[in-house]
């Protein structure tokens, strides 16, 4: 399969990517999108839901809130800048109310250091848009591997 770059037109959704899908018990639920470019959040749902992944998607971190987090859910995957509050609001919010969920960030608004401030307030993957459909399931992969209790 041909590995295309996932962008917010509805052409460029990926092939599932390398791997396996992890099992749903392995995920301990559904992943969280939050993303409020309507043609990218369909594409990331599209791309995890054929790799295996169940996914729940938001246009803002408000419309995640009023759904509630809890710990059940796999992974949050939100972009950076959003309607009202941002992703890094997001991921601060989540870690000062201690939901330990593995947070990725993906942003098409790339700057010097923000990749390690992402980094250093816990996110377990930053990726830069465009990115390979391969690159963020390996992220997801990653961080739900990373997260589960050994």
């Amino acid at each position: 399969m041909i590995d295309r770059m996932v962008c917010s037109k509805p052409q460029c959704v990926t092939a599932p990517g390398t791997g396996p899908p992890i099992a749903m018990a392995e995920q301990g639920g559904t992943i969280l999108l939050v993303e409020d470019d309507d043609s990218m959040r369909e594409a990331i749902e599209r791309l995890l839901s054929a790799a295996g992944f169940g996914c729940a998607a938001y246009a803002s971190v408000d419309a995640l809130l009023a759904r509630g987090i809890d710990g059940a859910s796999a992974c949050v995957i939100s972009d950076l800048r959003l309607p009202g509050r941002s992703g890094l609001d997001l991921l601060a919010m989540m870690r000062e109310l201690k939901i330990a969920l593995p947070f990725i960030l993906i942003t098409a608004h790339d700057a010097p250091g923000l990749r390690q401030k992402a980094i250093d307030s816990g996110a377990a993957a930053y990726l830069a848009k465009p990115f390979r459909g391969t690159a963020l399931l390996e992220a997801v992969r990653a961080a739900i591997r990373h997260s589960a209790p050994a």
